[in-house]
C-alpha cells in the first residue's frame, strides 16, 4: 500500500540537539510527503537505556511507522525485536527498526553504509593500510566493518572495556579474515597512533552533551587523517584541534546524512535525495552555530 503519511522517531539518550528530526523532515517536505520524526529521549523521560524494548513496544502500539535507534541503545534494543536484516545481525547493533505491515519490529543497520559512502566521498586519497579506530560500541561495529570493507588493510580498535574491542575485533576476523583486526586498550593508543595511516573517533566525546578530546593532542601529526563519527557539533574539537595540525579530516556529517538517507528508504520505500540532505546538514549545523 502506497502511504503519503510517516511517523518515525529516534530513541537515544542525551538527543535534544539531534539533526534527524529536520533532516528527515525536510526531504519528506520535497517529496509532497507528510511526515513527523520525534525525539524520545530517555534522559529526558528519566529512563535507563534498559528501557528501550517497552519504549519500542510503546511506538509500535502508538502508531509509528519506524525508529532509529542511537547512543547508547543500538545494541540493547536487539533482543526486543522480532527478526534483524542481516547487516544488523552480523555487527550486532541496529540503528534503525522498521514496523512491518504485520506489526513486527525489524531491525536494521545504515550505518555502515552510511560511513562508507562518507568515507568515500570525504577522504577518497587516504590510506587504509594501518588504522586505529576508537570505540567498540554500536556505531564503532559499523565503522570497523565499513573499513575492512572499503579495503582497510587492518584496523585495531581501542575501547576503555578491553573486553568489548576483543570481541568486536574476534567478530572481524571472523568475516574478513585472520589478522584484519586487533583489540586493544586506551594504554596502547600512543604507540598504536604513532605507525597508523589514520584513526576513526566512535565515541560520544565531543557530542554535544559530551564536550572534550578523546585524546592527547600530542599524538597528531600532519601525516594521520582523522574521521569523526560525532556530527553534532560538526566541528568536534578533535577536528578543530586536528585541522589546526595540518590533518586531512572528515566530519560526521556525511555519514549522518547517507545513514538517514537509508533510514529512510526503509520507512517510506522512496529513494531520498542524499546531496540535497548534504546541503540541509550544512545548513543546519549553521543555524546551530549562529544560535537560530
Amino acid at each position: 500500500m502506497v502511504k503519503d503519511s510517516y511517523l518515525v522517531g529516534l530513541i537515544g539518550a542525551g538527543i535534544g540537539p539531534s539533526l534527524s528530526p529536520p533532516l528527515h523532515e525536510r526531504e519528506a517536505d520535497r517529496q509532497g510527503l507528510r511526515y513527523l520524526y520525534r525525539l524520545i529521549d530517555i534522559d529526558a523521560l528519566g529512563v535507563a537505556p534498559e528501557a528501550v524494548g517497552d519504549l519500542v513496544r510503546a511506538a509500535r502500539d502508538l502508531g509509528f511507522d519506524g525508529l532509529n535507534i542511537t547512543h547508547p541503545c543500538k545494541q540493547l534494543v536487539i533482543e526486543h525485536l522480532d527478526g534483524l536484516a542481516p547487516q544488523a545481525e552480523a555487527l550486532g547493533a541496529v540503528n534503525t527498526v522498521v514496523f512491518d505491515g504485520g506489526g513486527r519490529a525489524i531491525g536494521h543497520n545504515t550505518d555502515v553504509t552510511g560511513f562508507a559512502a562518507s568515507f568515500a566521498r570525504g577522504l577518497p586519497d587516504a590510506r587504509l593500510e594501518r588504522v586505529v579506530q576508537l570505540g567498540a560500541g554500536g556505531a564503532g561495529a559499523a565503522v570497523a566493518h565499513a573499513l575492512l570493507t572499503l579495503g582497510a588493510g587492518s584496523v585495531t580498535v581501542v575501547d576503555a572495556l578491553p573486553d568489548r574491542a576483543a570481541s568486536l575485533a574476534a567478530k572481524l576476523n571472523r568475516q574478513f579474515g585472520a589478522g584484519r583486526a586487533d583489540a586493544g586498550g586506551p594504554e596502547r593508543l600512543a604507540a598504536l597512533l604513532a605507525g597508523a595511516d589514520g584513526v576513526v573517533h566512535a565515541t560520544p566525546t565531543g557530542m554535544a552533551a559530551h564536550p572534550g578530546l578523546p585524546f592527547a593532542v600530542e599524538l597528531l601529526r600532519p601525516s594521520l587523517w582523522v574521521a569523526e563519527v560525532v556530527y553534532r557539533p560538526l566541528e568536534t574539537e578533535l577536528l578543530r584541534v586536528a585541522r589546526g595540525v595540518g590533518c586531512a579530516v572528515l566530519d560526521g556529517g556525511g555519514m549522518a546524512v547517507f545513514q538517514a538517507a537509508d533510514a529512510f528508504r526503509l520507512f517510506t520505500g522512496r529513494e531520498a535525495d542524499a546531496s540535497r540532505m548534504l546541503v540541509d546538514i550544512s545548513e543546519l549545523a549553521g543555524s546551530l552555530r549562529a544560535g537560530a
